[in-house]
């Protein structure tokens, strides 16, 4: 995802990208959706987006979404060096490091199909705006899905999976997530513990953080966020410096784990 060049709405790597996550859904899942439209921003720029939805055992009623976006951002706004915060930002943790987790769950899954149904969404341009006030240029694939929700989808919950990927993996327990859907957050840390993780998912608590499962959480779905972020644990969210090299394997099968326990 990383080599085809930053994921940003419009440009041919965005595309190309795209394209390669469709394919490779389909040769896994048992039915792939994709969602697309043109979003206009608030400088008049139009986008084209797509959110990608792929399905195993898509007639079960009962069903688990787990959410991550594919886009990266366009601008390197807490890069160190102030000349390059117009560059584009890699995404290998940021986007790229739970969109990578979830196609090992496909296959996963493929081979060992889950006992529910399982919907995993890729959604697009998270990243695209800011994320200072009301911007609504970001979060656009998650709220787009909000609002145009399959008929009678309600998901028995849903995890959102967020910059999982670094060598100091550490996953807090959100704001939005512990007030909203605090059942949820108990399912997940629990499936932690169960394996043997849960010094990566703490019993602590961290601040609220706008992220793709708040749009979910405002259209009644119960979605969390497992998210480690950002400062200090992760110094290279939004700079030029996000690349594989700082994405751990381990890391990427300790949060595949959980993905997998969850529903098998």
């Amino acid at each position: 995802m990383v080599a085809a060049g930053p994921r940003i709405p419009n440009t041919p790597a965005h595309r190309a990208v795209g394209d390669w996550l469709v394919a490779q859904l389909r040769l896994s899942a048992d039915t792939v959706e994709v969602q697309e439209w043109v979003h206009v921003t608030a400088r008049g720029d139009s986008l084209h987006l797509r959110n990608i939805f792929a399905r195993f055992r898509p007639a079960e009623a009962g069903r688990v979404l787990y959410v991550s976006h594919w886009d990266s951002k366009p601008h390197a706004e807490s890069d160190p060096d102030a000349a390059r915060r117009r560059d584009p930002v890699p995404g290998a943790n940021d986007g790229g490091s739970s969109t990578a987790m979830l196609l090992v769950v496909a296959e996963e899954l493929k081979k060992q199909p889950p006992v529910v149904g399982v919907d995993l969404l890729f959604v697009d341009g998270e990243d695209y705006g800011t994320f200072e006030g009301e911007s609504p240029d970001n979060l656009i694939g998650s709220r787009y899905f909000a609002r145009h929700l399959p008929a009678g989808y309600q998901p028995l919950f849903g995890v959102l999976w967020d910059m999982i990927g670094d060598f100091s993996q550490e996953f807090p327990q959100e704001g939005h997530s512990l007030q909203r859907a605090p059942e949820v957050v108990e399912r997940v840390w629990a499936a932690a513990r169960d394996i043997g993780l849960s010094r990566i998912f703490r019993d602590r608590q961290v601040g609220f953080i706008t992220d793709d499962h708040v749009p979910l959480l405002d259209a009644g779905l119960r979605v969390i966020d497992v998210i480690d972020c950002c400062g200090d644990n992760y110094p290279y969210w939004h700079t030029t410096q996000d690349t594989p090299d700082k994405v751990s394997p381990g890391a990427l099968a300790n949060v595949g784990k959980v993905a997998l326990a969850l529903v098998r």
